[in-house]
């Protein structure tokens, strides 16, 4: 299920776009989730709190406090994984668009096959960006987490939280079941932890110093291993 955002200072064009992206929806049998926003400073100040949560945002490029392209240059600053389209009432402003990476950029008011090839790339690009995040589910919300922006996971009797640069993420699973999703760029270092190897800044007799300073105990069992992995990945970056 796609979750879609859509960001226009004028409540009519939301719901106008809204239902034109519901038509494109249900004729391919995708699904989506809609998330609207009166403007820009709204929309940033959301997904701070919000990151992962939002697949596609559709910005209008007139809003007239902070525009579409500002606005675009804000999340991208957020999450550059953040999937990103243009509406535009004039076909001159889709130019200033270029550079922020954006699928599309339907002419309002959008036609369904615009709609539609912005919704094929964004699938696409979703697809594709399956290997670089981590898709965690707690009831109905999905948070789609970058490796980049992962320190480290957690495990809370049957919960796992998903310690990130930004917040933290909780939701029910084991350990174990995330260390075989991630795969070799992390590293188990206790029986409650796993950690992004390239968020270790030194590893102590018996705690692993992040980045940030922060410090996590790692147990004798896992220090061995441990080590390997991390000098591991050293040499891989070198080649």
């Amino acid at each position: 299920m796609l979750r879609i955002g859509l960001c226009d200072d004028i409540a009519d064009a939301r719901l106008l776009l809204e239902d034109a992206l519901e038509r494109a929806l249900e004729i391919n049998g995708w699904e989506a989730q809609f998330f609207q926003f009166s403007s820009g400073e709204g929309l940033l100040d959301w997904y701070a709190k919000h990151l992962g949560e939002l697949d596609l945002v559709f910005l209008d490029m007139e809003m007239k406090t902070l525009s579409g392209i500002d606005t675009a240059k804000r999340l991208r600053a957020l999450d550059d994984s953040l999937q990103l389209a243009f509406c535009t009432s004039y076909s001159d402003y889709v130019f200033d668009g270029y550079g922020t990476g954006a699928l599309g950029y339907p002419l309002k008011p959008p036609r369904q096959e615009q709609l539609e090839e912005v919704l094929r790339r964004a699938q696409a690009a979703l697809l594709r960006g399956l290997d670089e995040a981590y898709i965690a589910k707690n009831g109905d919300t999905t948070y789609r987490l970058p490796y980049q922006t992962i320190l480290y996971f957690t495990s809370e009797r049957r919960k796992v939280h998903c310690v990130t640069i930004e917040r933290t993420v909780s939701f029910y699973g084991k350990l174990d079941a995330v260390a075989a999703e991630v795969g070799k760029h992390f590293v188990r270092i206790h029986q409650r932890y796993l950690v992004r190897i390239a968020a270790i800044a030194q590893m102590e007799a018996s705690e692993v110093v992040l980045a940030g300073g922060e410090r996590l105990p790692m147990s004798r069992s896992c220090r061995q291993a441990a080590l390997l992995a991390v000098a591991r990945s050293a040499l891989e970056g070198r080649e």
